[in-house]
């Protein structure tokens, strides 16, 4: 077996070993750019984790680990270009650096990539996983789709919300997951219950995200915090509060961002005040909490000795505790 830092230490050393065309440069310097150290590298360390749950040889998964995180980077792409957001990992976003048209096509070279790299995997699995993937990719684009069309939406539940990062967000860990322990040899009932872990763990780590949007320090993030806020986005934090303000707190949260005469600050500051008074922040952490248990809950049902499963429990832990 091996430990959550030396599998962290393989896909790095993988992704690092990529080479691209010289050119054209203007297509593959924003690819390098994006694929740089900075991410997490969550999504490929889950699926080698996943592999290893079954396997001794988890380096045979490392062409779908690499792909599924050139597909991850590649929605960064397209997403930075729909939020207009400036920066990413503590430097300006693709669409920024290269313009929104370098950064379109940028992405759709690492769409067709994430492709290739997943067609180097055992041609006797390759049906299987190529099935796995377009659905996990589907469902990405779906996800998107609802984030986007809340924006124009007067209320949104937390049930709606649930089901948009499950899509949005859990769908890339889940099918990381699955594509790993399917390279290992998994069997039916382990990949159920493997897809219920990722499933909720990805919930937890998305409404980390939304708290750390609020309440995070901006160095540690290497962003500016309440970028949610200014947006009017319908995080978690804004839902639970939209349900249990009063009308006048409503009327704050739904008008506060939209407000010319406030300086970024002070919307900041306006809007977290009615979470504090509310508790979201507390409430947001209890959510955690509850998604991560029940993560915890479905990697325990694996028919696996303890010490297979210890280092993805060290994972989910972490995440939890995360500071960015």
């Amino acid at each position: 077996m091996y430990t959550p830092e030396e599998i962290s230490g393989i896909v790095r050393q993988y992704m690092a070993s990529l080479v691209f065309p010289p050119h054209p440069r203007e297509l593959f310097a924003p690819i390098e750019y994006s694929l740089e150290e900075g991410g997490k590298r969550l999504r490929p360390t889950l699926l080698l984790m996943a592999c290893n749950l079954f396997s001794e040889q988890p380096r045979e998964a490392l062409p779908a680990a690499a792909a599924v995180e050139v597909f991850h980077n590649f929605t960064l792409l397209h997403d930075d270009i729909m939020d207009n957001a400036d920066v990413r990992r503590g430097k300006p976003s693709v669409h920024r650096r290269w313009g929104a048209n370098a950064a379109i096509l940028s992405g759709d070279a690492m769409m067709i990539y994430a492709y290739t790299l997943l067609g180097q995997c055992d041609p006797k699995l390759l049906p299987a996983l190529l099935e796995t993937f377009n659905r996990m990719a589907m469902e990405v684009c779906e996800g998107q789709q609802y984030d986007m069309d809340f924006e124009s939406r007067e209320q949104v539940s937390v049930d709606e919300y649930l089901n948009m990062i499950r899509l949005k967000t859990s769908a890339l860990l889940s099918g990381s997951v699955a594509l790993g322990a399917m390279i290992g040899g998994a069997d039916g009932e382990s990949l159920d219950k493997l897809d219920r872990f990722a499933t909720q763990l990805g919930l937890a780590f998305q409404l980390q995200d939304d708290l750390l949007d609020t309440y995070g320090d901006e160095k540690t993030l290497g962003k500016a915090i309440g970028g949610d806020i200014l947006e009017g986005k319908k995080t978690f934090l804004m839902i639970r509060a939209l349900e249990l303000a009063a009308p006048a707190q409503q009327e704050t949260l739904k008008k506060t961002a939209g407000d010319a005469s406030l300086t970024t600050t002070e919307k900041i500051l306006r809007v977290r005040a009615v979470y504090d008074r509310l508790g979201i922040a507390r409430l947001t952490r209890e959510a955690i909490a509850r998604h991560t248990a029940a993560a915890i809950e479905a990697l325990d049902a694996l028919r696996l000795p303890e010490e297979r499963t210890a280092p993805l429990h060290v994972l989910a832990t972490g995440l939890l505790e995360r500071a960015k």
